[in-house]
């Protein structure tokens, strides 16, 4: 497949949770590494790429990590990659938590997530998305440390729902004075409690009227966790409607190789193509040590050249990134004519 080939049509972007879950802005040598992927994955056809921002190890100093991710930024400037587009992925945390009930607690998550829209913008993207109204993989327990479920977990989320509109409203603000529009992503119900369905996002975005907050749709997480392509399809025209579709992820349900996965392509793309202009993001987490727990990952990890050994009988991690925006490519071809060039908003 030739870069000219590659390119026709709609942008789709690639995810660097195939490497990592921390661009340790402050070290040089790893950015060398994030430069290497960059210029692979570009040979192959990607137009951008999704960057995760890691929470801080301590406190919050919101200065001091912009100034790390402005270092970084100059760093792939100089390295020739000053005009590659990128977008981030976010997620808030127990410590960083919209949703509590403490308002101090929320006073601190809105700050993190002001430090975030921030970080974006030094790095040239207008998109941050992710987990960001429940800390992600955090599952609430009873004062006797029970598990929360069905019913009980429904009651114990909607407070949270309604104090975390409070923060979105004022960093929705904060973000479309700087040009950078957030993707809230429901996450299915393996990896966090809640949201865990688009209609429960746009639920909540009833009540957040900045447009610069609206919805991240994952392919794999409507899989695992939604209700029914019908519902799936008033879903997207209810948030299409308001123009709330900022961002769409193409990830298999196993959240690895895209080849040969089990995406329902004519359910999932068939909706949103009809309402989404911007670009698709591939989105494969590896067995990297951040993600081993989380999605109790029991594949073996894609190899990553340059960084690992060689593994007989497993795939590399740019083999599946090459394979994977094959796939998005021909699915793209049988739904968008080739020469359509349509651009719109970051992943």
């Amino acid at each position: 497949m030739t870069l000219t080939t590659a390119r026709a049509g709609r942008d789709v972007y690639f995810s660097f949770f195939m490497f990592t879950a921390d661009l340790r802005p402050d070290d040089r040598a790893y950015t060398a590494t994030i430069v290497r992927h960059i210029k692979e994955l570009q040979s192959y056809g990607y137009n951008g790429f999704d960057l995760p921002i890691a929470p801080p190890s301590g406190s919050l100093d919101s200065k001091a990590e912009l100034e790390s991710y402005l270092g970084l930024k100059r760093a792939l400037d100089d390295a020739g990659l000053g005009d590659v587009p990128f977008s981030t992925n976010v997620a808030v945390t127990r410590t960083f938590n919209p949703a509590s009930p403490y308002r101090e607690q929320r006073e601190a998550a809105a700050a993190y997530l002001r430090s975030r829209v921030d970080i974006t913008a030094a790095l040239g993207g207008s998109l941050l998305a992710g987990a960001i109204i429940f800390p992600y993989n955090v599952y609430p327990v009873t004062d006797s440390g029970e598990p929360v479920w069905s019913d009980a977990l429904q009651a114990w989320s909607r407070p949270g729902y309604g104090h975390a509109r409070e923060v979105l409203r004022e960093v929705g603000d904060y973000a479309g004075e700087r040009g950078v529009t957030l993707g809230i992503e429901p996450v299915d119900h393996w990896e966090t409690p809640a949201p865990n369905l688009v209609g429960e996002v746009a639920d909540f975005l009833d009540h957040v009227p900045s447009s610069s907050v609206g919805v991240c749709i994952d392919s794999s997480h409507v899989v695992l966790g939604s209700e029914g392509p019908a519902v799936f399809r008033a879903q997207v025209q209810r948030l299409a409607t308001g123009s709330r579709i900022h961002s769409i992820h193409i990830s298999a349900p196993d959240r690895g190789a895209l080849a040969d996965s089990w995406i329902p392509w004519d359910g999932f793309l068939g909706p949103v193509l009809a309402h989404y202009a911007g670009p698709l993001l591939v989105e494969v987490f590896n067995a990297v040590p951040a993600f081993l727990n989380s999605f109790r990952l029991t594949r073996p990890k894609f190899w990553i050249p340059g960084e690992d050994a060689p593994v007989r009988g497993v795939l590399d991690a740019y083999t599946v990134a090459a394979d994977g925006l094959a796939t998005v490519r021909a699915e793209l071809a049988k739904r968008v004519p080739p020469a359509d060039d349509t651009k719109g908003k970051t992943p």
